[in-house]
């Protein structure tokens, strides 16, 4: 299989057929399995095989589908899948760190991945710092003998600053800490993760994995003896598994994954060079743009601008709030990566919660929008998205 390209790979690979040799993954909705003899019962506690199960809670044969085959895009060894995107950030962190630890983490993060940095993990006694993710200087100087996790979002929501993860990975392996990225602005097509060292990878799969709006889902990639040792240990225990039936739905997706998220990334490009310059947009934020501030590094990690861009109006929240209203394709919502186009205004919903010194010091201002492009025509969104900036 690894001479497969990840278009292959995101169709065949990880498939279990039962005694019936079915075509179409088969959905396992069972709870728990039974043993042929208390022998077995008893070795299987004891170890269990790759196709053995315990428990849903433990595995099950149509969520190691889903494992396998997302490990096997990303090049990763193995992958645990949760119940959502932000069970698997909250999985990957609380497995590796204790009281007295210290995590070195981008400041420009995902609202809710700032609540489990600062207030779930600070509660528990582990030292946070927030650094400029852009600044290798910065990293170099937060990072201490007691570091235990360095971690970041590859691409930043919904600023999308861009990481330099190798740069990153050297560092923090050269102090004994472990690289965690959330790599879902990324997308498992672009991904450079895993080659630019990072020891663990999280996704929302709710985002481009599903992609079309249906089911919650995350998973956690990496290394085996990290993936299949403390993470596996903490979630089947706290119970932050995906359901069999999320599951399928997310192996059906990864069929079209790789079309849907080369088209929406080439609407996105069209998008951002369409908008860019208009007079009511102070500036636009795309990585496949040359104007942004990492397009050179953003092309030489990924090669692509991805999904999702941002704008900031020149005329604050009201013209904001003008320009959502007056959309006609674009649908307002909170999530992204969706086969419909979202809008988003971040500074009152996703990243609403935070103090304003804090979302000026993120470039969270009241007129950033952020927009994902979805699977429409084009020209029909970018006439969509003119006539309302044409309104405010």
């Amino acid at each position: 299989m690894d001479k497969w390209k990840k278009r292959t790979r995101a169709v065949h690979a990880g498939i279990r057929r039962s005694q019936y040799n079915e075509v179409s993954e088969a959905i396992f909705l069972t709870q728990g399995f039974v043993y042929d003899s208390a022998e077995q019962a008893e070795a299987r506690f004891v170890k269990a095989g790759e196709d053995e199960f315990i428990y849903a809670r433990y595995g099950n044969p149509t969520v190691a589908m889903f494992e396998d085959r997302i490990a096997s895009l990303e090049g990763v060894e193995a992958g645990f899948a949760t119940a959502s995107g932000m069970a698997a950030v909250n999985g990957a962190l609380m497995a590796l760190v204790k009281a007295g630890d210290h995590v070195v983490s981008s400041r420009a993060l995902f609202g809710s991945c700032l609540y489990i940095l600062e207030d779930v993990l600070g509660r528990f006694g582990v030292e946070i710092t927030l650094v400029d993710g852009r600044d290798l200087g910065a990293w170099k100087a937060a990072i201490r003998p007691d570091t235990r996790i360095v971690f970041c979002e590859s691409v930043s929501n919904p600023t999308l600053e861009v990481i330099d993860l190798g740069a990153l990975a050297d560092i923090a392996h050269a102090n004994g800490a472990l690289l965690v990225v959330d790599n879902v602005f990324a997308t498992p097509i672009f991904s450079y993760a895993a080659e630019a060292g990072a020891d663990l990878i999280v996704y929302s799969s709710t985002k481009h994995i599903d992609g079309q709006g249906r089911c919650l889902g995350g998973v956690i990639l990496g290394k085996r003896e990290l993936v299949r040792g403390p993470v596996e240990a903490y979630l089947k225990h706290t119970g932050g598994a995906m359901s069999p039936f999320n599951a399928w739905v997310m192996l059906k997706s990864l069929d079209t994954m790789d079309l849907r998220v080369r088209a929406q990334s080439a609407t996105a490009q069209a998008l951002a060079e369409g908008i860019e310059g208009h007079a009511a947009v102070g500036h636009v934020l795309y990585p496949g743009l040359k104007s942004h501030p990492q397009h050179a590094l953003a092309m030489a990690q990924a090669g692509n601008g991805g999904t999702v861009m941002a704008i900031d109006l020149k005329g604050g929240k009201e013209a904001a709030f003008r320009f959502l209203n007056a959309l006609e394709i674009f649908t307002i919502s909170n999530n992204f990566a969706d086969s419909k186009s979202i809008v988003t205004h971040p500074a009152t919903t996703t990243h609403q919660r935070l103090p304003q010194a804090q979302k000026d010091l993120l470039g969270i201002t009241p007129g950033l929008i952020r927009l994902s492009c979805g699977l429409e025509d084009t020209d029909d969104l970018l006439a969509d998205v003119l006539q309302a900036l044409a309104q405010v």
